[in-house]
């Protein structure tokens, strides 16, 4: 298996998305993390799927991570929508195939709004704990998380832990903060800070600028929403709701459900295990197909 580190492509603003390539030579699967996360939170799973013998491609949406902090402060749903089709196109161009989606949340909306506005793109696509149908209450505490010391940060990574078991009390505790690490920026004033623009919660035309109409806007597409689709549930979520999900998959033609036992909506992270051996399975029977 052979990893491609320093990989670009190229937003729909000309903002550069920093990525990793864990190349198994075989189909190509594109792997977008949620919101305040970066394309590390996926390493696992892509390793699994590379083992398998795909192409694992890891990206840092915009303003996270690697990736470009946009000028223009555009961190809607249609932005990172935007980005995404033109990803999936360079992707395609690259390995002469349309590839496949593993999205989480943010980057979950992200591709299916490019399908839904652009596609046909993908060859499948899997959610990872995400519909146009969400709980506001989920939303409200998942991003006021986020925000809590988004600007304020943290004097060291143990610090950043204890926040991040607080917020997530019924996950292991951590045994390195290697992970974690990557997750941070250390700023010249010595303190650790998430690793996103904090544009993305509090700028002009941040994350929830236009929400609202773009879910309207999804949900009635989903019966013309023919691709295979899998929606991996955590069983805990605190943003899907197993009537959520039922919903989805009765108007999207091609969708399926699994629920995961033990996770919330950091189904990944959660059980990484079962969560990997559920889209390794998709995958599997899709490229059978």
């Amino acid at each position: 298996m052979l990893e491609t580190e320093g990989t670009f492509f190229t937003g729909a603003e000309g903002n550069r998305l920093a990525a990793d390539i864990m190349d198994g030579g075989g189909h190509p699967v594109i792997f977008l993390h949620g919101g305040g996360q970066t394309r590390r939170a996926w390493d696992a799973t892509a390793e699994a799927v590379a083992r398998q013998g795909m192409r694992a491609v890891l990206v840092d949406q915009r303003g996270h991570g690697e990736s470009d902090w946009v000028e223009s402060g555009n961190y809607g749903f249609s932005h990172y929508g935007a980005d995404a089709a033109c990803l999936i196109r360079q992707v395609e161009e690259r390995f002469h195939v349309r590839p496949s989606l593993v999205g989480a949340s943010l980057g979950g909306l992200a591709a299916l709004t490019a399908e839904s506005r652009e596609g046909p793109l993908l060859e499948t696509l899997i959610l990872v704990d995400i519909t146009p149908r969400l709980d506001p209450r989920g939303v409200d505490k998942i991003q006021g998380f986020m925000a809590d010391r988004m600007e304020e940060g943290f004097a060291t990574l143990e610090e950043a832990a204890e926040a991040i078991s607080a917020y997530l009390p019924n996950r292991a505790p951590r045994r390195s903060l290697d992970g974690l690490r990557k997750n941070l920026r250390r700023d010249a004033d010595g303190r650790y800070r998430w690793h996103w623009d904090p544009a993305f919660i509090k700028g002009e035309a941040n994350i929830n600028s236009g929400s609202e109409e773009l879910m309207q806007e999804l949900m009635a597409g989903l019966p013309a929403l023919h691709l295979p689709v899998l929606l991996v549930r955590g069983m805990r979520s605190e943003l899907v709701q197993e009537e959520h999900a039922r919903e989805f998959v009765s108007l999207a033609p091609g969708a399926s459900y699994v629920d995961v036992g033990g996770a919330g909506h950091m189904v990944a992270g959660d059980r990484n295990d079962v969560f990997a051996a559920e889209i390794l399975k998709f995958l599997a029977r899709d490229q059978a197909a």
